[in-house]
């Protein structure tokens, strides 16, 4: 039944101007308020478990209520408990703080609310610039093509979507019709395989799983006492593979592992892989960026040589999640993987009407997409390339900072190389004369302790099969006097746990 005119619901779209400018002050003032105070508060708390049931339990409201009691209630219920990646002493996993430029950007794509899907509206020439900005920087030619994407984990699922589809058209199959179980002529299966160091990121084996390929043909390449993939080891493996008849579908190198920092041998890696013709996708997620710094430029530069590549605009370039990228050197195997329209919505070259460019939808698994790119589009007119190097060198920097400190510390001992951002210690105390298991337990003790304390919060990891701290500093807001904070924050947790042992 149509409702009457004359008997609007109660709660409604169509706010005043001054509604609009009522709430937005509201919800401007906590965001200053909680940006600029971050400091002084705990760096992680979190949410009690009565709090927390009593969300649970909640029925879902029958009744609205009005914007004024929904803020009282975030202000009470969720502000306090934040993730912690804001706070300069968080030093965990690679989760920056959101630049203050992508929250505003954030805001203002939320009122356009755009479906990025394709059409020629700004959204969508501001993703296609977006692209060409990134190609640019990571040296990929102008005929590639890229997407925004959700994060590194879909980066991956769509740069080995189109190297799947790549190696299989190669020897004459319709991956799409067929599916991934290829037959050779004789009628014998073809078996495919994703190649990688043990360092490499999880996002991965989720992408080998769910494009169909199987976790059991992924080879796993032996790694230097750098923990980067060694492209000798590659090479041999690449070349028995093959003399076997199997299909190498891609080989993944990273731009800096989230483990440690290490970036793999990308131009050893890339010979390797052009030598046998395979795909190479390079896992820039948190690493890449470091390209735009003098130290690190030449070392990434073979990232052009990539077939695809996967980079997080929320990791180290501070935009707000969520804002992944992915790039494909060949535009035509990315559509080829994709794309699939009806013909109300294919074109090729509409520019000048309604339709536009070809839709970025074809590009990529998501129909409905929405407006990442003016985050990482503001944001980038915000702080220039050189404003970049600037923010990344001096998270570096602090790094350094920080595994100097480690390194002068008895108590401690630094996990070298130390490579990007990363810092990897642990506690050794002279006063515990223990073994290894021991001394992990311990580390695993101290790290409990850290993070439920307030004052710092790492994260831990697991190195050559022994427990370490991990501090990973991506916040250009992390000072010298936070890297102490965090270092006495850990030897205070030590102490505390060799008193309580001996």
């Amino acid at each position: 039944m149509t409702p009457a005119a004359d008997n609007p619901p109660d709660a409604n779209l169509s706010w005043t101007a001054e509604e609009h400018r009522r709430a937005g002050r509201e919800v401007m003032d906590w965001i200053a308020t909680y940006l600029t105070t971050l400091r002084e508060a705990p760096v992680f708390q979190p949410v009690p478990s009565e709090a927390a049931a009593a969300m649970l339990a909640s029925a879902v409201p029958e009744q609205g209520e009005s914007i004024h009691a929904i803020l009282e209630r975030f202000e009470r219920e969720i502000g306090p408990y934040p993730f912690g990646n804001g706070h300069p002493r968080f030093a965990a996993w690679v989760n920056s703080p959101p630049a203050p430029i992508g929250i505003y950007a954030q805001a203002l794509a939320s009122a356009m609310n755009p479906s990025v899907a394709g059409g020629n509206h700004a959204a969508v020439w501001v993703e296609r610039q977006v692209i060409e900005w990134l190609k640019s920087i990571f040296g990929f030619p102008h005929e590639s093509m890229g997407l925004l994407v959700s994060g590194s984990s879909a980066a991956a699922i769509s740069g080995l979507a189109a190297a799947r589809h790549a190696a299989a058209t190669r020897i004459g199959w319709d991956m799409r019709r067929n599916g991934a179980h290829i037959v050779n002529e004789h009628g014998s299966p073809v078996r495919m395989l994703v190649y990688e160091s043990a360092e490499a990121h999880s996002c991965h084996q989720k992408a080998v799983e769910l494009l169909g390929l199987g976790s059991a043909n992924m080879r796993i390449v032996p790694s230097d006492g750098a923990l980067r993939m060694r492209a000798d080891a590659l090479d041999a493996m690449l070349a028995e593979d093959i003399a076997a008849g199997a299909l190498p579908v891609a080989v993944i190198a990273s731009a800096g592992t989230v483990n440690t920092g290490a970036i793999d041998p990308l131009d050893a890696i890339a010979d390797v892989c052009a030598r046998h013709g395979v795909w190479m996708h390079v896992d820039g997620g948190y690493g890449a960026p470091a390209i735009l710094t003098s130290e690190y430029r030449m070392e990434l530069a073979a990232i052009a040589r990539a077939d695809s590549l996967g980079v997080d605009a929320h990791k180290w370039m501070y935009v707000p999640v969520d804002a992944g990228m992915v790039l494909i050197r060949s535009a035509t195997s990315m559509r080829d993987t994709f794309s699939l329209v009806p013909p109300y919505l294919r074109s090729d070259d509409d520019q000048h009407g309604v339709h536009g460019p070809p839709w970025l939808s074809e590009y990529g698994s998501e129909q409905t997409r929405p407006f990442r790119a003016l985050k990482v589009w503001m944001a980038l007119r915000y702080f220039g390339t050189s404003g970049y190097a600037r923010l990344i060198a001096h998270d570096i920097a602090m790094a350094r900072y920080l595994a100097d400190r480690v390194r002068a510390t008895p108590e401690l001992e630094l996990r070298e190389p130390q490579g990007l951002s990363i810092v990897c210690f642990r506690a050794v105390p002279a006063a515990l004369d223990a073994d290894d298991a021991a001394i992990d337990a311990l580390n695993q003790r101290v790290l409990a302790s850290l993070q439920l304390g307030g004052r710092a919060f790492l994260s831990g990891t697991v190195l050559h099969g022994r427990s370490w701290l991990r501090a990973c500093i991506v916040n250009p807001g992390t000072m010298p006097e936070d890297a102490d904070a965090m270092l006495d924050a850990v030897l205070d947790a030590v102490m505390h746990e060799v008193r309580s042992y001996l």
